[in-house]
């Protein structure tokens, strides 16, 4: 291997501080080229990993109650005959809907649960089995939590019931989320409790969670759910995932054009760049020839001077992108995204380091940009020195 010719390197760097003007520009568009990129790939990453986490600790299979169309409460106690079909491990009732704190333009998931049930869903079998909930208390998300504190309630919260009155629920305390999407905006208190909040009968509740032992049997145990009760709406999983990997890839659709732009951008400034060298630029490689400078160490300072841009332009990309993503939460890509969340709670991107990003990134920039420049450098070092002079 052979070693780093530090003479041309040196040679490299004071190419550079001639030209600052031309190389400081083409830094600074690389970098934002690169940050727009990397901010769009980080985005994505995040919000995938959040979709894949959420989805992944729902139960295998949901059903609803319908009536003249639209979903309605289900009597839990349909939950045994569920239960003796062959193949169900676990039927869960779940009690859960949105609130709309008007005041603060927010909007809450309110979730009951049952400390002697079995809880399909990590965060709230945390919850279930480290917590203790009577009829007048809750806990809440960071998220819910920083909302109610900008209108005053640090210890309590006034709930507007169907009828008008006014139920208070006292802020035992918050709890820390499995993930952002599932439970920044989520209020968790006791079933009963919420029952009163949603004016729920005693034996109503909004779904059934059913749990499968087989995952392969899952279809058949869909279908007899079905064939028992052909009124109901029953949904898998995997339709659910299906579903919101629509939603993300229509989204993802503007993120493609804002791509396929900023690459046109990016090879636009390569086709510039390799149309051809200044004529200062030929007459020192002309002169650099005349002392006795071969092809080789030619082409070799001009990779060292590009690469150094290139790098640099990389590095200091990525980490812009990485502070707007991850310190500022990326406001104008974010909402490209999940503005069908409109929970008005802050939502905070978590970092997912993923070095596929970044060795893409690597990629479509560094080796590309070196390929376009040192095309013309070797044109014209391959010429006689005393014809690139004249």
């Amino acid at each position: 291997m052979k070693r780093i010719n530090f003479h041309l390197l040196e040679y490299a760097l004071n190419y550079i501080l001639r030209y600052k003007s031309k190389n400081i520009f083409i830094t600074v568009v690389l970098t934002l080229l690169i940050a727009l990129l990397a901010s769009f790939f980080f985005v994505q990453n995040s919000l995938k990993f959040e979709f894949e986490s959420t989805l992944d600790a729902q139960a295998q299979i949901i059903v609803t109650n319908q009536k003249a169309g639209r979903d309605t409460t289900i009597d839990e106690n349909i939950a045994d005959t569920i239960l003796n079909i062959k193949g169900v491990g676990n039927v869960v009732s779940r009690v859960w809907g949105y609130y709309d704190f008007k005041h603060m333009h927010a909007r809450f998931i309110l979730v009951g649960i049952d400390e002697f049930e079995n809880q399909y869903n990590p965060t709230l079998a945390d919850i279930a089995q480290n917590s203790e909930l009577n009829a007048s208390t809750m806990l809440v998300g960071e998220g819910v939590k920083k909302i109610l504190a900008k209108s005053y309630y640090l210890d309590y919260f006034n709930f507007i019931l169907p009828d008008l009155t006014v139920k208070k629920i006292y802020i035992a305390g918050t709890f820390k989320p499995a993930t952002q999407l599932e439970s920044n905006d989520m209020i968790v208190m006791n079933k009963e409790t919420l029952r009163s909040i949603f004016a729920y009968k005693s034996d109503e509740a909004t779904d059934l969670a059913v749990l499968v032992d087989n995952p392969i049997e899952v279809a058949s145990v869909m279908l007899k759910i079905q064939n028992l009760f052909p009124t109901f709406k029953v949904v898998a999983r995997e339709d659910l995932k299906m579903n919101l990997q629509s939603r993300f890839n229509y989204k993802s659709s503007i993120f493609l054009i804002l791509f396929t732009i900023s690459l046109f951008t990016f090879f636009m400034i390569v086709y510039d760049k390799s149309s051809g060298l200044s004529s200062e630029e030929k007459k020192e490689i002309g002169i650099l020839k005349a002392i006795g400078w071969r092809v080789e160490d030619v082409l070799k300072a001009r990779l060292y001077e590009n690469f150094i841009i290139s790098f640099f332009s990389y590095i200091f990309g990525i980490i812009l992108a990485l502070f707007y993503v991850y310190i500022l939460n990326a406001p104008i890509i974010t909402n490209m995204f999940v503005t069908y969340n409109d929970s008005g709670v802050d939502f905070r991107l978590p970092f997912v380091f993923n070095y596929e990003i970044f060795l893409l990134l690597f990629l479509l920039t560094i080796p590309v940009y070196l390929f376009a420049t040192i095309i013309p450098a070797w044109r014209v070092a391959t010429l006689d020195a005393d014809e690139v002079i004249r």
